[in-house]
């Protein structure tokens, strides 16, 4: 909460701030050598060639200033930016462990600013797990070109050698005992410095702070009642907004009486632009009973355009699409088997614990958004946009919100409060939305279908792999104003942004569908799906969850085929080393032994995947229960084994791939949207069921595989795909059916196993 826990802190004030270090630099011919121009062809057509500059490590190459990222006052305090923002991740503990190593600074002594338009790097969303690859690298980075800095400026007051010093809490130190603390060290100078290509890091074998497990700073305020999330500011002088939401998506506002609403007590005013519908109160309660005297206003005109959910693979795949090649590597081999499955998964919703909410306020011409996105820097453009302002005119700054990991009604709900403090006379806005506004309005995670070819060779070997996928992009983020969805219902309407196939490394709804396998021949193919029935976008892991849970079920089915063990059969298909290691240690963990057999109406599963290819690796054991009654599947334990390269805090870690493979196993047994051919009809958590405390496994370990003096690879969503993928090959080693639509609800378990 930069704004509350930071009042003061300003940019002007950062680069103001009489002693502070200041390090600012440019870029130009700094690292490049140019040309000369020979003697004699001044005139003719040569150019002078540019050696290209080495590029800089992580963030820092979009924003190369030190003085983004690191400030050093003449107090010797120390502050760090980050434009990653803290979304239950534990991402504010990690960047400060790195800053604290590198800095050789005490962690209890930072300050972390975390995204805000007026102060910090522009570091684009938080998604992707691309804290620490980006951020992590870039603090690091920044933190030990600033030590090297002061070390300098130490040598030049001490008159010795900068190799006889060393930095350590906060201070530089020499061989005779003299130091000088950093503060000291700024008071005189402001340095100009280019950030470099390299910088002289630690080794890890000299790591006091990184690699050492720590609580998170972002703890204690949410288990003690304390203020930890947007929803708990109370501004002075704030008034309580509420939106009224059309019932059905694309419904049109055809009749309006709003004279009963503002007659209420505790209004102060009811705003309406096109179709969309807001209210103003001093106190909450009664904003939420004037919101809904104004819906028994409002008359709309709707359209029955949503697809029969019961035929919702078919609809998908009857859909004019548009092909992209993920992967072509086939070669003409031929198999002596064949086998083929197709799956389908539903519309998914975040299902947030606490709605979406957001506080605005417009003061000296500028309209300030406290928000939970994930990327403030483009929220501030799509707010400015639909304000029809300069974005100069609107500050973002990024609040935590409860709960949330993609796409959800944060960016809608900073739209909301933006609109309705536009009347307030300056008074601040704070909008909350309801929890049937959450789970109808939010961007779901979208509906996909998958469909699998492998042919084997006489041995069970996979020789040709044949993978499609129907979907559409997994992410319509801001962006635009039409991105947002007060927007879309003004008077003036913002259009959503045409939407665009795109074949990446990373993957978006192909996230993950090419396998980590080595397979002779392969061929990945999107059937890309321009326009949804439902508004859709980000889920944590995008397409990865789907892909992975097809790949890895379907492994289990190959390896049934071929006789073999699950994990001996994952093993003959891979040869990254890496890949393997984690395989192999999740399995020992487990205590997975080759065709093992479970206890009656227990089963065991398996499943491996490494994130986009490219971030952390991931192999998942679980044993699960079917109680063959009710089709209730129970989580009895689980192993996990890890490997993210460089570990800033271990303990980070674990938590992450826990709560990655609880909510797998959510997404896995218990949710999808249902609908009828106007609305969203799971509006609640009892027509919208997760999985609950009581429903926890009895033990789940996850193991870490150091890689010290490795790339932070990115571990916040590398067990989706193989915890959910787990949980149903577990399933099918317990009833002996497979099952291809997901969730694996009770029901669809239970027919299962009377069939």
């Amino acid at each position: 909460m930069n704004a509350i826990l930071n009042p003061g802190v300003t940019r002007r004030s950062v680069l103001a701030g009489t002693g502070a270090l200041v390090l600012s630099f440019s870029m130009r011919g700094a690292l490049a050598q140019e040309a000369q121009v020979k003697p004699g062809d001044e005139s003719s057509n040569f150019q002078p060639q540019v050696e290209a500059a080495p590029e800089l490590p992580g963030s820092l190459a979009k924003t190369p200033k030190l003085d983004a990222w690191i400030r050093v006052a003449a107090d010797g305090k120390v502050t760090v930016f980050t434009g990653k923002a803290e979304l239950g991740q534990g991402i504010k503990t990690a960047l400060m462990q790195v800053a604290a190593e590198e800095l050789e600074v005490p962690f209890e002594t930072l300050t972390l600013v975390t995204p805000d338009t007026g102060l910090t790097p522009n570091e684009g969303y938080t998604a992707g797990s691309h804290s620490m690859q980006d951020s992590g690298t870039a603090i690091r980075n920044a933190a030990a070109q600033v030590r090297e800095i002061l070390i300098g400026q130490a040598a030049l007051r001490l008159g010795v050698p900068a190799e006889q010093l060393h930095a350590e809490k906060g201070a530089v130190a020499g061989p005779d005992g003299k130091r000088i603390g950093y503060g000291a060290l700024v008071a005189d100078d402001l340095l100009n410095v280019d950030a470099q290509p390299t910088s002289k890091l630690k080794s890890p074998d000299s790591f006091t702070e990184m690699g050492t497990p720590r609580q998170r700073v972002d703890i204690p305020g949410k288990v003690t009642g304390g203020q930890a999330y947007v929803q708990d500011m109370r501004l002075d002088g704030m008034l309580h907004g509420r939106v009224v939401r059309p019932p059905s998506p694309g419904a049109k506002l055809v009749k309006f009486d709003d004279a009963a609403a503002k007659a209420m007590p505790g209004v102060v005013q009811v705003v309406r632009n096109g179709s969309f519908i807001g209210v103003l109160a001093e106190k909450e309660w009664q904003a939420i009973k004037a919101m809904r005297v104004l819906s028994l206003g409002a008359g709309w005109e709707e359209h029955a355009s949503l697809p029969d959910i019961a035929k919702l693979p078919e609809v998908l795949k009857g859909m004019t699409t548009k092909d992209g090649i993920v992967k072509d590597a086939q070669k003409p081999v031929q198999g002596v088997r064949s086998v083929e499955a197709s799956y389908t998964r539903p519309y998914q919703v975040h299902g947030s614990i606490g709605p979406s909410c957001a506080v605005a306020q417009v003061k000296d011409g500028v309209t300030t958004v406290w928000t939970h996105t994930q990327g403030v820097f483009p929220d501030q453009g799509a707010i400015a946009e639909m304000l029809g302002q300069p974005v100069e005119k609107v500050r973002c700054i990024h609040v935590e919100g409860s709960g949330c990991y993609g796409h959800n009604g944060a960016d809608d709900s900073a739209a909301d409060a933006a609109l309705l403090a536009q009347v307030a006379a300056g008074r601040p806005v704070r909008v909350q939305w309801m929890r049937e506004q959450e789970h109808a309005w939010e961007p779901f995670s979208p509906g996909m279908v998958t469909k699998v070819h492998a042919q084997l060779d006489a041995s069970g070997n996979i020789v040709d792999w044949n993978y499609e996928l129907w979907s559409n992009n997994h992410s319509t983020r801001p962006g635009s104003a039409g991105a947002l969805l007060p927007a879309q219902y003004l008077e003036k309407p913002f259009q959503p942004d045409e939407q665009e196939l795109k074949i990446s490394p990373e993957g978006n709804g192909d996230r993950n569908s090419v396998p980590l396998y080595a397979f002779p021949s392969q061929h990945v193919v999107w059937h890309w799906i321009k326009d949804m029935p439902l508004r859709a976008s980000a889920l944590r892991g995008l397409g990865a969850y789907m892909n992975v849970f097809t790949i890895e079920t379907f492994m289990d089915q190959l390896a049934l085929e071929a006789g073999a063990d699950p994990v001996e059969y994952r093993l003959r298909h891979l040869q990254d080393e890496r890949a393997r290691a984690v395989v192999s240690l999740a399995a020992e963990k487990f205590g997975w032994q080759a065709n093992q057999k479970a206890p009656r109406d227990h089963g065991y599963g398996f499943a491996f995947a490494r994130y986009k290819n490219l971030a952390a690796y991931c192999a998942v054991a679980m044993e699960v229960e079917v109680e063959r009654d009710t089709g209730r599947v129970r989580l009895i334990r689980g192993a996990a084994a890890v490997d993210t390269g460089e570990i800033a805090n271990p303990d980070g870690v674990r938590n992450q791939v826990e709560g990655g493979i609880i909510q797998a196993a959510s997404w896995a047994l218990y949710e999808g949207v249902t609908f009828n051919d106007t609305r969203v009809t799971s509006v609640d958590w009892s027509t919208y069921p997760i999985l609950r405390f009581d429903a926890l496994p009895g033990q789940l370990d996850v193991h870490l595989i150091p890689r010290p003096g490795t790339k932070f690879l990115g571990a916040g969503e590398c067990g989706q795909g193989p915890g959910g993928a787990a949980v149903g090959n577990a399933v099918f080693n317990a009833i002996g059916a497979r099952l291809y639509d997901l969730p694996l609800s009770r029901e669809r378990i239970k027919a299962a196993i009377g069939a």
